[in-house]
């Protein structure tokens, strides 16, 4: 279903689908570009991250880029619910210390080439102490140790229920579409295009340091948004994913994933 004729502008409509991906992307560049100049304390990223899904949140409702969609059928919970997990599996497995048994050598590739930058090792990684970080790595902020567990379930909620629903609205409510075609809520979300789809999956992948398993996942939740024409379902995959994600770093606490 595309989004409904009611008068608003494609350009209206466009916002309500980039202008919180937007502030979202920003908020992590003035994160990044300020750790790069070592202005950034090691306490502030969780507060960022809170203030950043306040703000998107309220984005979210005010635009309320849902409008027009079919909702999410009841026959599609339970297979975007098993996919989002599956994403989730997929984005973990790599990294445990069961990989690292079975099969050390390509969980050394897996890091090596497979996350961005591709080529080299994170500076994280040690073979003899993995998945253990450093003790400096900036991930570690968010254990509710460090940055109180206010903070840390708010990363968690954050991740889950508002970046996983930013990102589907821009990538698979409007990206997509509007490779396809312009005015892009002209375009049904059930239409494939080939070059529109693949260019997002790509996109998506590198958006991630985990670009191989942001691949898969895009392809994913692509299909899902494809299959029944909304971006429900994809919305429930995502959310899926990183909700699983997100209970897995705080209970194993391997919060290089954060």
């Amino acid at each position: 279903m595309t989004v409904a004729d009611d008068g608003t502008s494609d350009a209206r409509a466009a916002r309500g689908h980039w202008v919180p991906f937007a502030v979202w992307i920003g908020g992590l560049l003035l994160i990044q570009a300020a750790a790069g100049l070592g202005q950034m304390p090691r306490g502030m990223p969780p507060v960022v991250y809170a203030v950043k899904t306040v703000l998107c949140a309220g984005l979210l409702v005010a635009y309320k880029p849902w409008r027009g969609y079919a909702g999410v059928h009841r026959r599609d919970w339970l297979p975007a619910l098993a996919l989002g997990l599956g994403v989730a599996g997929i984005w973990i497995l790599p990294e445990t210390p069961l990989a690292a048994r079975l099969a050390p050598a390509w969980q050394e590739a897996y890091h090596r080439w497979l996350i961005l930058p591709p080529g080299r090792l994170p500076d994280y990684y040690d073979p003899a102490r993995f998945p253990t970080l450093p003790f400096n790595h900036p991930s570690l902020a968010y254990r509710p140790a460090e940055c109180g567990w206010g903070l840390a379930i708010g990363r968690l909620l954050g991740s889950a229920f508002v970046i996983a629903v930013i990102e589907e609205f821009f990538f698979r409510g409007l990206l997509v579409r509007w490779l396809h075609g312009r005015p892009f809520h002209r375009v049904p979300l059930g239409r494939y295009d080939a070059g529109a789809f693949w260019t997002v999956v790509v996109l998506f992948g590198l958006e991630h340091d985990r670009w191989a398993a942001g691949m898969v996942a895009g392809m994913v939740y692509g299909w899902l948004a494809l299959r029944r024409g909304s971006v429900a379902p994809a919305i429930v995959a995502h959310v899926a994913t990183n909700l699983a994600l997100g209970l897995y770093v705080m209970v194993s606490g391997q919060y290089g994933f954060w």
